[in-house]
């Protein structure tokens, strides 16, 4: 077969792996953070509170081409998962992995949880483990060649990744950890590894000069995000969290890709990927809140060369058929059973009583009440009715009323909501405002409101920013977060004092 030709094998599970999507694109409805990148596709800039610009400067593409409907959003990180599967298929045969190797890679892709979740809404989640993906496959490329031309584009591929989020940094940190730790250490003589550093660092130069421009509010989001908003998680809890948010199926792919780089002679030129994977891991662990997603980018470099390690093990074994069915059975088998906690395949109801029967509970990842659905799902409820109440209650203002208001919600959610959806409900663009991460530093955009419609918050606090205040409508979602339910609609006039002045003070990075 030639190198350069796409198995056909892979073909066909990237074609599965979309067709595991398209169903659940609509199952449910928009998720938060699809929201509020679609409302920053309205302020493009170099760089964001809570995340770098290029998945922003893709998404403004994507809804200048195809609009703003679920299909139209949600295809793009199907399509990106896609492509994922098919370049870990592809690692697994540079690693010298045959057919069966490049199966088992792709179909672990597949089957793991984590990466239905993220492949199915919108967000920087789905292009950084392409990147991760991307860069460890030309790593390997360019391991074996010694052309400049791959570690150019290796560091054009770490450049970009950084530019969608800046967790690159530990692939980073790994691929130098590696090199030094390795007998790779020789290329530091040379000027491949130099200059694909060279090229991700212009890259993300923009980025960098951004964040000194605005007093680096990125680092101010991570702070106050740790201290105050996520859950505590120790080495065992964070272990044990790979394996399930991995599909337990899975975990002896891995941990043979891991234990086939480090120890075996055939993976001894490979023992950089184990580095990248355990020095990510350790920056997660020392942390001590990490997400169990934040590990995931790094996982498709073990299901590619546990494949390997497992086709070798295997090739000459007597029953080497039905171990090798058996992996693949395992993998996909468990992958059933857990999907319905990533992909929303199952409506709500349903869903609630099969987790209820096989008793899994996923695991709080934030502090806070929980939901009876888990917090990927019941971010994707009330949206519409948040903007359907606010325009109604705008709707009732007198038209001089209407002319002065602008609308205000509590945090990025709440106030995209009615940026993304309150136009169809009737609602004016432009003029809703928030406190919450980049809503505060797009400020006040001149806007001087006589009435604003704010949405939830504490009464005593509204209270004491205008002069009068009336509820006008309160807002149930059932299925919402515990924060987003019963939540108030105020009707608030004349300021106490001008907006430009109140702003500093509703400043909330998290």
């Amino acid at each position: 077969m030639s190198e350069r030709k796409l198995p056909g094998i892979l073909i066909l599970l990237g074609l599965v792996k979309l067709l595991v999507h398209l169903p659940a694109m609509q199952q449910y409805g928009i998720f938060r953070d699809e929201l509020y990148y679609l409302a920053s596709t309205a302020h493009l800039d170099m760089g964001y509170v809570d995340h770098p610009p290029l998945s922003i400067a893709i998404l403004a593409v994507i809804r200048g081409l195809l609009g703003d409907s679920l299909i139209a959003v949600r295809i793009v990180p199907a399509l990106d998962g896609v492509a994922m599967v098919v370049v870990t298929g592809l690692m697994a045969r540079e690693l010298g992995g045959g057919r069966f190797a490049q199966a088992l890679a792709a179909v672990a892709a597949i089957a793991s949880p984590v990466y239905l979740a993220v492949h199915h809404y919108y967000s920087m989640n789905c292009f950084d483990e392409l990147f991760w993906t991307l860069a460890a496959y030309v790593l390997i490329k360019a391991l074996k060649s010694g052309r400049d031309v791959h570690w150019a584009l290796l560091g054009v591929i770490l450049g970009l990744g950084l530019l969608n989020k800046i967790s690159v940094l530990w692939l980073g940190a790994g691929l130098a950890a590696g090199l030094l730790l390795t007998p790779h250490r020789a290329l530091l003589t040379r000027r491949g590894p130099w200059l694909a550093g060279a090229i991700a660092a212009v890259l993300f130069l923009p980025y960098i000069i951004w964040q000194i421009l605005h007093g680096w509010p990125t680092l101010e989001f991570m702070r106050n995000a740790a201290e105050r908003k996520m859950a505590s998680v120790g080495f065992g809890g964070f272990l044990w969290s790979q394996v399930l948010t991995m599909n337990p199926g899975t975990a002896p792919i891995w941990l043979a890709g891991l234990a086939w780089c480090l120890f075996s002679r055939e993976g001894r030129p490979w023992r950089i990927l184990a580095w990248i994977y355990l020095t990510a891991f350790a920056i997660l662990v020392a942390s001590g809140t990490s997400r169990a997603s934040y590990l995931a980018p790094a996982y498709t470099i073990l299901l590619a060369s546990g494949s390997v390690a497992i086709e070798r093990l295997t090739q000459a074994a007597a029953w080497r058929r039905g171990i090798r069915s058996t992996a693949v059975a395992l993998v996909v088998s468990v992958g059933i059973i857990v999907a319905p906690f990533a992909l929303p395949v199952l409506p709500p109801d349903l869903f609630l009583r099969y987790m209820a029967a096989i008793g899994i509970t996923p695991r709080a990842e934030e502090r806070g009440a929980r939901a009876e659905l888990p917090q990927q799902y019941a971010d994707m409820f009330g949206w519409d009715e948040m903007a359907r109440k606010v325009a109604a209650a705008y709707r009732r203002l007198s038209p001089q009323e209407q002319a002065r208001c602008a609308f205000f919600g509590q945090n990025y959610g709440e106030a995209a909501a009615l940026e993304v959806l309150g136009p169809g409900h009737g609602l004016p663009e432009g003029r809703t405002l928030s406190g919450h991460n980049s809503y505060w530093l797009w400020g006040p955009r001149g806007l001087e409101p006589e009435v604003m419609i704010v949405l939830g918050g504490d009464r005593e606090d509204n209270e004491q920013a205008f002069e009068k205040l009336d509820q006008v409508d309160t807002i149930e979602c059932a299925r919402c977060m515990p924060y987003e339910r019963g939540l108030e609609v105020y009707v608030g006039r004349r300021l106490k004092r001008p907006l430009a002045e109140l702003w500093p003070e509703l400043k909330m990075y998290i």
